[in-house]
């Protein structure tokens, strides 16, 4: 139970990566704090799945593109719980075009939702774990951001914006005992890849050493021990998880 007592924020927590991390801090005694879009049964089982194991969660429907929501959500949690401990910064999506054929919206939404969302979380729960003088903030980037992949100029900026986030604020908040690091993820099996034609599948499984995709959970293990005492003294730090993908 390394996290007893803590508290932590998911944004993007019902499905895929963001619920496998919530599930994992709350099996190690972390109280939860969510948000959810649109899917408010996903977001009721993944509450009630939580507190089964004897720790708190809270859901909260808002737009992670908004300031103003993801301020609130913040007040809120501190309010209810006293503090903040933990961000993950996890909500993503996809719109692969070729850059001839993007829209302007295909790259905004995907630009606000990745990025932009990990601007409004990071900067609501900054002050309050400077006056804690403690905390820690895990972006979920991908390998699209570290190596770029054909038909996702947009997803790749996002991705590549959060590794520069992560290093700057990094250097900003070190000497008030925060911790700033990223996972760059790998074709992980989530919503967003079982979409992926079977074709295009075969062909990445090829390029991975390990020869397969990954699990949410191998990604939610790392991120346990990214938030958890043992690793202080890393800050700063993106950490591929991706079968060797982008070495």
């Amino acid at each position: 139970m390394q996290f007893k007592e803590k508290i932590a924020i998911v944004t993007g927590g019902t499905r895929g990566i963001g619920k496998a991390i919530a599930l994992e801090l709350a099996k190690n005694g972390c109280n939860v704090a969510f948000n959810y879009h649109t899917n408010t049964d996903a977001a009721y089982a993944l509450v009630k799945e939580i507190e089964a194991m004897g720790v708190k969660a809270a859901a909260f429907q808002i737009n992670v593109t908004s300031f103003e929501g993801a301020k609130n959500m913040v007040k809120e949690v501190k309010d209810t719980f006293g503090r903040i401990d933990f961000l993950v910064n996890n909500a993503g999506i996809t719109r692969d075009k070729l850059l001839a054929l993007m829209s302007e919206n295909d790259w905004d939404e995907v630009i606000n939702t990745n990025l932009k969302s990990v601007y409004n979380f990071s900067k609501a729960v900054i002050t309050q774990m400077i006056k804690q003088k403690s905390g820690s903030i895990l972006n979920i980037t991908s390998v699209s951001g570290l190596m770029g992949i054909a038909g996702q100029v947009n997803y790749s900026s996002s991705k590549a914006g959060m590794v520069g986030f992560t290093k700057a604020l990094a250097k900003e908040v070190g000497k008030a005992n925060i911790t700033v690091n990223a996972i760059a993820c790998g074709f992980i099996e989530t919503d967003m890849t079982s979409v992926l034609p079977q074709e295009y599948k075969d062909k990445m499984i090829d390029m991975i050493p390990v020869r397969r995709f990954g699990k949410p959970e191998e990604i939610a293990k790392v991120a346990a021990f990214l938030l958890s005492e043992d690793a202080r003294y890393i800050t700063g730090h993106v950490i591929s998880v991706d079968g060797g993908l982008a070495m």
